[in-house]
């Protein structure tokens, strides 16, 4: 069904991928993984990279191929069915990658662009604080200058690859106390060794072995040379990063909830019930055509993102709307899985209930739901109303900072 929004290039590499998942990932690294007895797969990245697999939209000058977010949304349903983990893990390199490819000097692309793609070095993005979660701009963390370095202090948790990456795309405070939050953050990359701590790895519900830790900053030093982008500049970076995280989490969640659905499908065909399969009964299949008009709806949406953000349109809006109703939807899809499967689905039997767990959490992280409802209530005022100013409530203006945060997607 996909095939007829693809190009034969961009079919290609959606084929790379499917072979890539069947051939080169042991299943026993996912059972490991979801009992926490592998806390960061390495080897994983290392094999995308070599497979030239990440960072599909870079310039090949640095090791992408060139593409466009249609090709990447295709390979990432494909890497999506491993699960959220290992998907998320394949994102990264595409999310940290863009605030490198648009806004990093050659020299801190050649250093660190370049073997992030080739999967001989891996990243991970520090945004959220132990404050607050979608508060970007009211960041403590802090970078203070001095001299030809900046002394970096505070903490960042949520952060998959805290424990195992090897370098982190960090955002400071290093403007002052009564310079307006907009100019008042700056991105940095920063080498774990450097001096960064693992204070805490969580342990989670789902979305497990990613090595999702708090981490901090015990005023480590950071040379200039890595800021990314110009000084107090960061709101532009994590604005240009908000695509690729909210894209990547909505093609993300088509994998898993297709995969669900698949093996929803197999069962409901083979098991029987009153003498026939349980697919002869509408309870039952009434549920999978619902699961699969939500899936195949969730996949055009965002194909229909992709596609606008490839032809240099504002995807803004559209971006928001793929990735609350594609994760909403996996979620949804993937509880139908379980119904359909019945008592079996929820034991370990089939891989069903991992992908529940798994599913939950797209609908929080990179924004969650309600802020992507926040966003696109702006834009959609904007667009009908033809003007910005007036669609702004101006007490979530000055109060919650995310609320201008979809002013800069360049």
């Amino acid at each position: 069904m996909l095939d007829v929004l693809l190009s034969d290039a961009e079919r290609a590499v959606r084929d790379e991928a499917r072979a890539f998942v069947r051939d080169a990932v042991d299943p026993d690294l996912l059972r490991a993984m979801d009992a926490d007895e592998v806390r960061y797969p390495r080897e994983y990245v290392q094999a995308l990279g070599e497979a030239n697999l990440l960072g599909l939209r870079f310039d090949p000058r640095w090791g992408g191929r060139g593409m466009g977010w249609t090709a990447e949304t295709a390979v990432l349903e494909e890497i999506g069915a491993l699960g959220s983990s290992l998907g998320c893990l394949y994102s990264l390199p595409s999310i940290v990658g863009e605030a490198l490819h648009r806004f990093g000097t050659d020299e801190q692309k050649e250093r660190y662009l370049r073997p992030t793609l080739a999967g001989a070095l891996t990243c991970a993005e520090a945004l959220t604080e132990p404050r607050g979660g979608s508060d970007f701009f009211g960041a403590t963390c802090r970078a203070t200058r001095h001299g030809d370095v900046f002394v970096l202090e505070g903490a960042k948790r949520f952060i998959v690859g805290g424990e195992g990456a090897d370098y982190f795309l960090v955002y400071a405070r290093t403007g002052g106390d009564d310079a307006h939050p907009h100019q008042a953050i700056s991105a940095f990359l920063v080498d774990r060794d450097f001096g960064v701590k693992v204070e805490y790895l969580y342990g989670l519900m789902g979305t497990r072995g990613g090595g999702t830790a708090r981490i901090s900053f015990p005023s480590i030093e950071v040379p200039a040379a890595n800021l990314v982008g110009e000084l107090h500049g960061g709101a532009a970076v994590f604005n240009r990063m908000m695509v690729p995280e909210r894209m990547t989490s909505a093609a993300g969640s088509l994998g898993p909830a297709r995969a669900a659905l698949e093996i929803a499908v197999r069962y409901a065909d083979r098991r029987k019930a009153f003498g026939k399969p349980i697919r002869r009964f509408q309870a039952v299949s009434f549920q999978l055509a619902d699961a699969a008009t939500k899936l195949d709806a969730a996949r055009g949406l965002v194909h229909l993102a992709a596609r606008t953000a490839d032809d240099d349109r504002d995807a803004r809006r559209l971006v928001s709307e793929a990735k609350k109703f594609a994760t909403t939807s996996a979620w949804e899809v993937i509880n139908i899985a379980m119904q359909v499967i019945g008592g079996i689905g929820y034991t370990t039997v089939f891989p069903v209930e991992r992908m529940l767990r798994d599913a939950r959490l797209p609908m929080i992280w990179t924004g969650s739901n309600e802020i992507m409802d926040l966003l696109i209530q702006h834009e959609l005022f904007a667009e009908v109303l033809g003007r910005e100013d007036d669609t702004r409530d101006a007490e979530a203006d000055a109060g919650d900072p995310t609320a201008t945060e979809e002013k800069v997607y360049e």
